[in-house]
């Protein structure tokens, strides 16, 4: 027996010896390449870092490696990153690269079959794969430089995305010494995956096999099961279980190691439920488990790869370098698409998080569908089938689904349809709901595919969130009772007005359905429940402000309440039902200056919730600025009041220290640095230096060498960005921008935008009043907009610009101009024109619906990144004011 060590971790004690290890320790790496390849690569800021690759041998087979460190014998922990399928060691270098210069001892390799490595394809394989990397452990016990829990026992993380994701998993259980793992989209049970209830994922596998450089390349008995399955349609006992003993699921109760467990919401390949499963049987087994729910997924969409390659990078500093001050964000955590940004048609995103995960099935609610019993038949030959995901498509129409735009088919004759009434106010679905149903076939098994679409008032558009749909088979002894689905997990948004549809089909594109014609009979044995979640809060601050890359602007009032006389007057008590709420101003009125009827604002209320970037808009003479200034504690209104996290604004206010307020125009003293001043100003506010949060805000303020210099040489844009970080200072909750971009150029407006959204997106809160609409449309996700003191609307960009007849499309590749003239010969579309990048396209509908362009677009094979409204927001403006100048 070992002799444990002080360092040696809990969850690791846990794990039972039982299995052992495989015998063979490094001498059993025979080394092909002598020394190996070095190679430094190094920056100006990070030390440099060594490659070193090796051909290795493992049981006869040839395994090609590359170890990354950043030189020097001192200990370590170490890191291996598996690849996915398909690709090799190659794809895996950046993050290497990024580990090792963080400290870590890295190791990639490329799994047999695939890169240089020789072998044959196995699908992780326990004797094979999994092996492989018990055999990299072992060499990396042998290395001076790599950190020891005990003899041959290396501190070890693993970490990778799909294939390579699986084979942490499987690591984890079949070899005690991994400490931590950070598995992402990937399987936990590659059976249910690929065979779904019993249903064959017959586009799927066949991508596996093919990406795989065809069924000849994968060992003999999964290549046999494979042509098996295919030409039956049908998957059978044997089939599930050789994909099942290859599966993480397969050792559940041996995975004991933190585990931080990243997951695609646009994954017809590995749903949610996948993560799901996983996190479950971790977090039983008493290891701390954290799920992130990302954008993207096998289907397309934003990968999100900084953002979680630095989670990651934090997950291991936690529980391999054992620095609790990590930190490895929320228990639970999910981004959240709304809308595009119609200058590249690039997804808009924020993150919702919990300190608990809620699983799939939390805070149901119950909606009740319309539909009596409905009879459909199963085609001849499956087919025409349905179209829900369609796996390879560029761009990925799972993501187009998360920007309100629905793709989807189903055959008349060939679905039963159930329906909602309206729904009377906006919900969010996170999770799976769930149906019990009443199915009869006509004959043999009954092959079903659910899904929940989300349909438009006007019953014109329907998305299928993700583009998701589960498949059932109902074998007769399961038919003529109640009988449950489950439905795909999703995280979507449904807005107030608009209805549910659920959708029983008979056949789908990515799925093998019998050949045989039949006749299905359905019908409901209850609601539709809906999972809420109810614990998630958007825009969750537990995540750290890098995560978002660069965020942005934020102030403080100190400066505004030393120049404000400390009048002070009885102060309302706080209203604990606001204590989360930024602001709330209600029947606010100010009047001019001698004047006794005449206002600048009258009677205005709105509310601002966390997260959201708020346009404040209207023309000259609105009530903007004096709106501003009585939030600021600037001036005192005549009726109403203003609170801020549930205290009433007064001059002098306490919780205006939690406010902060970016004004045109800041003073600095031209002869001192830009770092001098923000010393000074900090200085004056007679608050600890601890709370300035300095670097982080010279770091957004990105001002470089320039800070050294006096304020006298800087141009416009940087005394902007100066006045910026000042803004910083002690990062507010509530920040308020007034004019930020006057005097930028239009790279620098570009990155004062991603500023404001960066900010909110880490759970604070912007208003922004600005004339210039097009930034205001691109940056904020909601407005108010005022007109002679009054509020003349309040509401989310989209639904004040309203959806129009201009869509915006932009691809991957650029529009030529011969496919430009067959989009606008389409029928139903009024005109067609080239952004002026040509990667975008600007379609007038005259006629047709965006379901119905998108349809095309993928039948001309556009390789689609975005699909959207384009109906500019001067437009909404002007006609809400009736023609008045901003």
């Amino acid at each position: 027996m070992e002799t444990p060590i002080a360092r040696t971790s809990r969850w690791r004690r846990l794990l039972p010896r039982s299995r052992g290890r495989w015998a063979a320790g490094v001498a059993a790496l025979v080394v092909l390449a002598g020394a190996g390849t070095w190679t430094a690569v190094a920056d100006d800021s990070a030390p440099a870092v060594h490659r070193q690759d090796r051909m290795m041998r493992v049981d006869g087979v040839s395994v090609d490696t590359s170890y990354f460190t950043t030189g020097g014998t001192q200990r370590r922990p170490a890191v291996l990153i598996g690849h996915g399928f398909g690709g090799s060691k190659a794809e895996t270098q950046a993050q290497a690269e990024e580990l090792a210069a963080d400290g870590y001892a890295v190791m990639t390799w490329s799994a047999r079959g695939f890169g240089k490595s020789g072998g044959e394809i196995g699908l992780n394989a326990p004797d094979r794969e999994v092996k492989d990397v018990s055999r990299l452990i072992d060499w990396l016990a042998g290395r001076p430089e790599v950190q020891l829990d005990g003899k041959g026992d290396p501190r070890v993380g693993i970490t990778g995305a799909s294939y390579g994701g699986a084979v942490s998993l499987l690591a984890a259980g079949y070899d005690r010494r991994v400490d931590a793992i950070a598995p992402e989209i990937t399987y936990w049970n590659l059976a249910d995956s690929l065979f779904p209830d019993g249903v064959f994922k017959k586009l799927w596998a066949g991508i596996f096999v093919t990406t795989g450089g065809g069924c000849g390349n994968f060992e003999k008995q999964l290549c046999s099961m494979y042509e098996r399955v295919a030409v039956s349609g049908k998957p059978d006992a044997a089939a599930r279980a050789l994909l099942t003993e290859r599966s993480p699921s397969a050792v559940a109760d041996r995975i004991k190691v933190p585990a931080l467990i990243v997951q695609g919401q646009t994954d017809s390949l590995f749903p949610l439920g996948q993560a799901d499963a996983m996190a479950k049987a971790i977090k039983a087994n008493g290891a701390p488990v954290a799920v992130d729910w990302i954008a993207g997924g096998h289907d397309g969409g934003d990968m999100e790869t900084g953002r979680v390659q630095k989670r990651v990078g934090a997950w291991f500093d936690r529980y391999l370098k054992d620095d609790k001050g990590a930190d490895t964000g929320p228990a639970f955590r999910v981004t959240r698409t709304g809308g595009i940004d119609s200058t590249d048609g690039a997804a808009l995103t924020r993150g919702a998080s919990s300190d608990t995960y809620p699983g799939l099935n939390s805070g149901g609610e119950n909606v009740e569908l319309r539909g009596g019993t409905q009879k459909f038949g199963n085609p001849a030959g499956a087919g025409p089938p349905a179209i829900s995901a369609v796996p390879g498509v560029g761009g990925g129409l799972a993501q187009l689904s998360t920007l309100g735009v629905g793709l989807s088919v189903d055959f008349p004759g060939q679905h039963a349809t159930f329906e909602s009434a309206p729904l009377t106010a906006s919900r969010r679905i996170t999770g799976s709901p769930t149906v019990r149903v009443n199915v009869k076939a006509g004959q043999g098994d009954a092959v079903l595919f659910a899904k929940v679409y989300d349909v438009s008032p006007d019953g014109k558009q329907q998305v299928l969130p993700s583009q998701l749909v589960a498949p059932y088979r109902i074998t007769p002894e399961q038919q003529g009772k109640p009988l449950g689905l489950t439905l795909p997990a999703v995280d979507h948004e449904l807005d107030s007005g608009h209805r549910l549809r659920l959708v029983l089909a008979a056949t789908d594109l990515g799925y093998a359905s019998p050949a045989e014609p039949t006749t299905y009979t359905v019908s409901l044995d209850g609601p539709l429940t809906l999972p809420t979640a109810p614990g998630l809060t958007t825009g969750s601050a537990a995540l750290p402000w890098w995560t978002w890359g660069l965020p942005a602007a934020a102030v403080v009032i100190a400066g505004a309440l030393l120049l404000t006389a400390r009048r002070r007057t009885a102060t309302p008590a706080p209203d604990p039902a606001l204590a989360d709420v930024p602001l709330q101003i209600t029947g606010l009125s100010k009047k001019y200056a001698k004047s006794a009827d005449r206002y600048a604002v009258k009677e205005l209320s709105f509310r601002v919730e966390k997260g959201q970037v708020l346009g404040l808009l209207g023309p000259n003479g609105a009530g903007k600025t004096t709106t501003l200034r009585m939030l600021m504690g600037l001036i005192t209104p005549d009726d109403g009041e203003i609170r801020v996290f549930g205290r009433a604004i007064r001059p002098g206010a306490p919780v205006l220290s939690r406010v902060g307020s970016f004004v045109e125009g800041a003073g600095f003293l031209p002869h001192l640095s830009g770092r001098a001043n923000l010393e000074l100003y900090w200085q004056a506010t007679g608050r600890p230096a601890v709370d300035s949060h300095m670097e982080e805000a010279l770091e957004i303020a990105g001002l470089g060498d320039a800070l050294a210099r006096a304020v006298r040489t800087y141009s416009q844009g940087m005394r902007q960005r100066l006045a910026i970080a000042q803004a910083m200072l002690g990062m507010p909750d509530l920040l308020i921008l007034d004019e930020p971009t006057n005097g930028l150029d239009p790279p620098q407006i570009r990155e004062m935008r991603d500023v404001m959204i960066r900010y909110a997106a880490g759970g604070r809160t912007v208003i922004v009043s600005s004339h210039l609409l097009s930034e205001v449309e691109q940056s904020c996700t909601h407005l108010v907009v005022m007109d002679r003191g009054r509020l003349v609307q309040a509401g989310p960009v989209a639904e004040i610009t309203g959806s129009g007849d201009m869509v915006l499309v932009t691809s991957a590749e650029e529009i030529t101009e011969p496919l430009v003239e067959k989009i606008a010969a389409l029928a139903g579309i009024g005109s067609a024109v080239r952004t002026d990048d040509a990667h975008g396209l600007l379609v007038r509908l005259d006629g047709a619906t965006s379901p119905q362009l998108v349809t095309e677009l993928v039948r001309l094979d556009v390789p689609l990144t975005g699909v959207g409204p384009h109906r500019r927001l001067e437009d909404a403006f002007l006609t809400l004011i009736s023609g008045g100048s901003a």
